[in-house]
């Protein structure tokens, strides 16, 4: 948004809300805040022991992060994710992933300038398209299909010569939608562009394992086969033993601990893939001077070391999401389960979804997020985080009984 003064940033989606909070005033216990996907339950003793005892607050960490976090990474993509990564040479720290995301287009210009154009899933978390604004790119979207998985068919052979970077994002937010990660990758390959694949919520895939762009098409089938089930996996999204080699050419995979391990003011997660790739962005970012703090560092290693408060989180949002839906279907289309993530995506009454956030803070005190915060596509749906305690999701209940 150019102006007589150079860049004037748009409003921030989130903060649009503020002047309708005070509809919620009425009901007892107040606000109930599901627009955001800010965690509400406690990490484990163990992470808040090794972030209060690490003694690294005096020096300053790894820019790529320590040997021991990057260990810890590689090992969770090999028992979570079935595929093993070299963490000396394919895996990196960042600051959280929103800064990665946002921050990714600039840093890859400056690697091919002569592209400019930044691909990503027209109904998506804001920053994708952000991050093409702030570098001076192309911000273009990508259609998804009615299962919110992105349709790479209809990027024009124009859009994918000038393309800097393709973003995935597998469970999708806001929709929860899983896409075809073999596919966008063979993609990528075909035509020189990088593939990112936001992996934050994997943990939280509901249909099937979790997924990963590093994973070959071959071993895939395998896992698979191994789980024994029709979805490839259990009931808990428990992936299959037996590691395989990641298949990282032309790709990078990007992790968060915020949701997996309810970390989200520690700001620590991961990105793993093309050598290549991985080294460019550690020397940049090295020189820029993003880093880690080192008691984030160490709580990141005891959180990817257990994965017991994961079973547990996955069990509360799930239980979440089916009370949540059937709260807001008594204000219109009750809302399916997503097929990964913890949000429901909403249908709003006669498609005006301001108006249906209206009611659901006037009538319930939940206030959610419009879904044009994540693309004009979107703009008849609503987003609703099953991010509330189970007591507060007792008030809200309460309060329509």
């Amino acid at each position: 948004m150019p102006s007589s003064h150079g860049y004037v940033p748009p409003p921030y989606p989130y903060d649009r809300l503020d002047e309708l909070k005070p509809l919620a005033d009425r009901h007892d216990g107040g606000l109930v805040d599901l627009s955001i996907g800010t965690p509400v339950d406690p990490p484990t003793p163990a992470v808040l022991a090794a972030l209060g005892g690490s003694d690294s607050e005096r020096g300053y960490p790894p820019s790529i992060g320590t040997p021991e976090l990057r260990e810890a990474a590689a090992r969770w993509c090999a028992e979570r994710l079935g595929v093993q990564v070299n963490s000396a040479a394919e895996v990196a720290a960042t600051i959280g992933s929103k800064e990665f995301v946002a921050g990714l287009p600039h840093w890859l210009r400056l690697r091919t300038p002569e592209r400019d154009t930044v691909l990503f899933p027209e109904v998506s978390y804001p920053s994708y398209a952000m991050g093409a604004e702030l570098a001076g790119c192309r911000a273009v979207p990508v259609p998804a299909d009615e299962h919110w998985s992105i349709q790479l068919d209809a990027i024009s052979d124009a859009d994918a010569e000038r393309a800097l970077v393709l973003w995935v994002n597998t469970p999708g937010n806001p929709a929860g939608g899983l896409d075809d990660l073999a596919a966008a990758a063979q993609w990528g390959r075909e035509r020189g562009v990088a593939v990112f694949s936001d992996e934050c919520y994997a943990e939280f895939t509901w249909d099937g394992p979790p997924r990963t762009i590093l994973a070959p098409t071959s071993a895939a089938t395998i896992r698979g086969a191994q789980a024994g089930s029709e979805d490839g996996s259990g009931e808990d999204g428990t992936a299959p033993s037996g590691a395989v080699r990641a298949e990282v050419d032309g790709v990078v995979a990007v992790h968060s601990l915020s949701k997996r391990s309810n970390l989200a003011g520690v700001r620590v997660g991961f990105y793993a893939g093309d050598p290549e790739l991985v080294h460019f962005l550690r020397e940049v970012r090295k020189h820029a001077g993003f880093m880690v703090p080192g008691p984030a560092q160490a709580a990141a290693v005891a959180a990817l070391a257990d994965q017991n408060h994961v079973a547990a989180q996955r069990e509360r949002y799930r239980n979440r999401l089916e009370h949540l839906a059937r709260i807001v279907g008594r204000f219109g289309p009750e809302p399916a389960l997503p097929r990964g993530g913890f949000y429901l995506w909403a249908a709003a009454p006669d498609g005006d979804a301001w108006e249906f956030t209206r009611t659901l803070l006037t009538e319930a005190g939940i206030l959610v997020s419009p879904g044009e915060f994540y693309g004009p596509a979107a703009a008849e749906r609503v987003r609703v985080a099953a991010v509330l305690t189970d007591d507060a999701l007792d008030m809200v209940e309460s309060r329509l009984s």
